[in-house]
């Protein structure tokens, strides 16, 4: 991309939503921490890995298997890698949806190392086929597969190397209660602070060779949803905007000028998340939309609403959930300009 052109599948790409595509896991992955000394907030869950990992370290003996469970974008993936590179092991990367049969899991745990660890994102979404082929695996290092079908079928067991599975899920609660407990350490991600996103900012555009103030890291923390991957997507878009202007320096006037010019608001809202709060306070004011109308009249999916945009509303506390449908708030109808109809009611 030139001084003078935009990456037009940037714009068109909702900018605020923590789910990330195929090419912003692989732009990201550079931004990532290679040691917890390099990762930025979770105090309380670095702290407990540094224990974890410097007492497998000091007995040499395998990690035991951890379970990693917060929203998208908190630093999951991050975490596995450097567990990985905290230990000198090799690390393999699949996730659950791609688990879709027995076999899938046996061909890749029977090509492990001594040592490696394992790495399943979205685990909550294996088949159920699948988890029973993990269980022994977790904790006898054994692998039972059946080899043919009907009266002819049997099962033979395969011995494993010492490896540790790193799990990652957004929804503790769909993982099953025998698979979440073969896991020896769960740990919880938690949202950032504005000040430990200000410094994540300012660490990625070192990276990325962008010259930027504290405030302008700052403005863009402050509008990055508590989630530091749409902190480094929004870096992204305001040194791209820098760079068509032929900008050296990203100050705070450019970083709000940039937000201002790709539709995100003071609170880290976009255009599909003030669409969602327009209906809710225009249309359907004061009346429970289902989820399924609500993704219509915006044109997106039912799980994209309800997986990327849904949760930080109602976090923000400008939609409620109610048994009929979902409302809009006193703040959602403040936030976009309109007076409600039933003041009082939240």
């Amino acid at each position: 991309m030139t001084k003078h052109e935009l990456d037009l599948d940037a714009l068109r790409a909702p900018l605020v939503t923590a789910l990330a595509t195929e090419h912003e896991r692989r732009s990201e992955a550079s931004l990532r921490p290679a040691t917890l000394g390099e990762f930025v907030g979770q105090r309380d869950l670095v702290g407990h890995l540094n224990v974890v990992l410097g007492s497998a370290r000091s007995r040499a003996q395998t990690l035991d298997h951890l379970l990693f469970a917060g929203p998208p974008g908190l630093g999951k993936t991050s975490l596995a890698s450097i567990v990985a590179n905290e230990m000198g092991a090799g690390l393999r990367v699949t996730s659950g949806p791609v688990l879709s049969r027995p076999g899938d899991l046996a061909a890749l745990m029977t090509d492990l190392q001594d040592g490696d660890v394992l790495f399943i994102d979205e685990i909550h979404r294996m088949s159920r086929a699948v988890e029973e082929v993990l269980y022994p695996a977790m904790e006898d290092r054994r692998l039972d597969v059946m080899i043919g079908r009907g009266p002819s079928a049997r099962s033979i067991r395969l011995d494993l190397p010492n490896f540790t599975l790193i799990g990652a899920t957004t929804r503790t609660g769909l993982v099953a209660a025998p698979l979440r407990d073969r896991f020896g350490f769960i740990g919880q991600l938690d949202l950032y602070d504005a000040d430990e996103l200000a410094h994540i900012v300012e660490r990625s555009a070192a990276l990325l060779e962008v010259q930027i103030t504290t405030e302008a890291a700052h403005a863009i923390a402050s509008r990055s949803r508590g989630t530091p991957r749409v902190a480094n997507r929004l870096l992204r878009r305001v040194r791209d905007y820098a760079s068509y202007h032929e900008l050296t320096l990203v100050n705070d006037q450019v970083s709000l000028d940039a937000l201002e010019l790709f539709g995100v608001d003071e609170l880290g809202l976009d255009k599909i998340d003030r669409r969602i709060l327009g209906l809710l306070c225009g249309p359907f004011a004061q009346m429970p939309v289902g989820l399924t109308t609500l993704a219509h009249a915006c044109g997106e999916e039912p799980t994209t609403i309800e997986e990327a945009y849904e949760p930080f509303l109602l976090r923000e506390g400008l939609i409620v959930r109610t048994p009929r449908g979902r409302v809009a708030t006193e703040r959602a109808f403040s936030h976009v300009g309109r007076q409600s109809n039933a003041p009082g009611l939240f």
